[in-house]
């Protein structure tokens, strides 16, 4: 019973909270979890550090790195870790997991072991926990200043606050973006969306990284996801998609210019749907190795569609194919020296992290920070990164028995 009213305790005081009051509610139901504290630590934008949300009663805490940390581990794998700890207690490191996005983690401090009913307890709480950090950064800064280590620019302010979360998971399809750098973005930009049967997936990389700021290319990059929506919501189909994207743009600035790929995968049968325009091509991963490089260009980029009809790709995937797109700031990545990442270098990394069998949102984290350290922590160019992994077939139904959880955690790999 200790579980369930520590989750109604907290219900009981969500309605009026502020994310300041995050961390004392989480002190207040520690008790109840045979807990001496719940410390709520938030990943920066970066995905480097682990952040403590400081507040009320909360112990004071320290940035964690999620590199070779128990904590870190515990975000990167989403798998609760436990380890006495050097004072003579006992540590739970719980991952925060809203919706298949990595928030941050939860550590659970006790003065001896907690049994295995509690852990798992500590990890409902932090469910509500992970959620609550979501709903309440609707109405404050405080969690967006507690995740940022460093002054945005305009034009980053502007397209992040465009993006969808980052990871996203139905059980039976898994989609993670992640993009850099993070604080001053150029004009690249990814979505994504799951109607029914159908997930929509769509990269973004528009000219003019550098000019005004980056702001013209932003600009062209938000009209580019503007329209996007709205021909998915509209119902149209990806070849009158990616017209309506293309008249859009040039309608605001015919002299603009956009690379795009835009992907539907029916979540029932496998078959991808794919429009590259101009834009470099995606791969297809299975059982660790690259299967597919998906054509490219089967479309002029964006202000150009006018020109040629576009030519739709299909690919029929297995269950646990990885699909990755990315921008062509990822293989033109440059050392000091001029060495590129390079494709080559791409498939390797991505080979190698599905051999570790990683949870594809620390694939994406990972691709993206080993093209950092290629350039030396700085980039020439925007690197964005949108992975999908096809776990299985969904259910033609979604009735209370197709809505149960998934046998194995929404984030894992093929065992």
């Amino acid at each position: 019973m200790s579980g369930l009213e520590s989750l109604r305790q907290l219900l009981r005081q969500v309605h009026h909270a502020r994310p300041e009051d995050l961390p004392q509610m989480a002190m207040r139901v520690a008790p109840l979890l045979d807990a001496t504290a719940l410390v709520i630590y938030l990943v920066d934008h970066q995905q480097r550090l682990l952040l403590p949300l400081p507040g009320g009663s909360s112990p004071a805490r320290t940035p964690i790195g999620i590199n070779d940390t128990l904590a870190g581990r515990a975000y990167s794998t989403v798998t609760t870790c436990t380890a006495a700890s050097d004072d003579g207690g006992h540590r739970v490191w719980v991952p925060l997991v809203n919706g298949g996005e990595r928030m941050g983690v939860l550590e659970v401090v006790a003065d001896h072991p907690l049994a295995d009913e509690t852990v798992e307890e500590c990890g409902e709480v932090a469910s509500l926990l992970a959620e609550l950090v979501v709903t309440r950064s609707f109405y404050s800064d405080t969690i967006e200043r507690t995740r940022r280590r460093q002054p945005m620019r305009l034009a980053a302010e502007m397209l992040r606050a465009q993006l969808p979360p980052l990871t996203f998971s139905t059980g039976h399809l898994i989609i993670s973006g992640i993009l850099e750098p993070c604080y001053d973005v150029g004009g690249d930009a990814f979505d994504y969306a799951v109607n029914g049967d159908t997930a929509h997936l769509a990269l973004f990389d528009a000219a003019g990284h550098g000019s005004a700021g980056g702001m013209r290319a932003v600009v062209l990059a938000s009209i580019a996801l503007a329209a996007y929506r709205n021909a998915r919501r509209t119902g149209l189909d990806l070849t009158a998609t990616y017209h309506h994207i293309d008249q859009a743009v040039r309608d605001h600035d015919r002299f603009g210019m956009i690379t795009a790929v835009l992907a539907e995968l029916d979540q029932r049968t496998g078959v991808l749907q794919v429009i590259s325009a101009g834009h470099p091509s995606g791969i297809v991963l299975r059982h660790g190795k690259v299967v597919k490089v998906l054509p490219t260009p089967t479309a002029l980029p964006v202000t150009l569609g006018d020109r040629r009809p576009p030519v739709v790709v299909e690919e029929a995937l297995e269950p646990w194919d990885q699909v990755l797109l990315y921008t062509d700031g990822i293989i033109e990545a440059r050392t000091p020296d001029g060495e590129t990442f390079g494709f080559d270098r791409l498939v390797d990394f991505a080979t190698r992290a599905l051999a570790d069998q990683l949870p594809p949102p620390e694939t994406a984290r990972r691709l993206v920070h080993a093209i950092l350290e290629h350039q030396d922590d700085c980039l020439q160019d925007d690197a964005t990164v949108l992975l999908a992994q096809w776990r299985s077939p969904a259910p033609p139904h979604s009735d209370m028995e197709t809505l149960q959880a998934p046998p194995h955690h929404p984030l894992d790999v093929q065992p």
